[in-house]
């Protein structure tokens, strides 16, 4: 079950990504940081934001978006300055795609297996959660 998140860390994870989140992510993610949604047939499990409030949130959060997005750029095929928002557990992922220190609310699905990506919501409000 997501929990909220306060601001302070989801400054702090754009400060590791080195861009400010869409104003929607944010908003949503502060009010239920992490959780699933259904995207193209899929189950996606969203990257939460490291909540460092006590352990419990410490544990459930330490999949955090930062982490995840660090270990995903060294895969093959993945985008420059993608962010990894979510994961269906098969290798693919919903992505942002940044441009410099902004990042667009488009999201994107990129496919680990042809390193293309697709466009799947137009913001992140519009994603069904579950």
């Amino acid at each position: 079950m997501p929990f909220e998140v306060s601001e302070e860390y989801i400054i702090a994870a754009e400060s590791g990504l080195g861009v400010r989140l869409p104003d929607s992510y944010r908003e949503l993610m502060q009010k239920a940081n992490g959780g699933e949604c259904n995207v193209a047939s899929d189950l996606w499990s969203l990257s939460p934001i490291l909540d460092k409030s006590n352990r419990k949130r410490l544990a459930r959060t330490c999949n955090d978006i930062v982490r995840e997005t660090k270990a995903m750029s060294s895969w093959v095929g993945w985008p420059s300055g993608a962010i990894c928002i979510a994961q269906n557990g098969t290798g693919d992922a919903l992505i942002f795609l940044t441009e410099e220190t902004v990042c667009p609310s488009t999201i994107y699905l990129w496919n680990h297996e042809t390193g293309n990506t697709k466009i799947v919501a137009q913001d992140f409000s519009l994603l069904k959660r579950t």
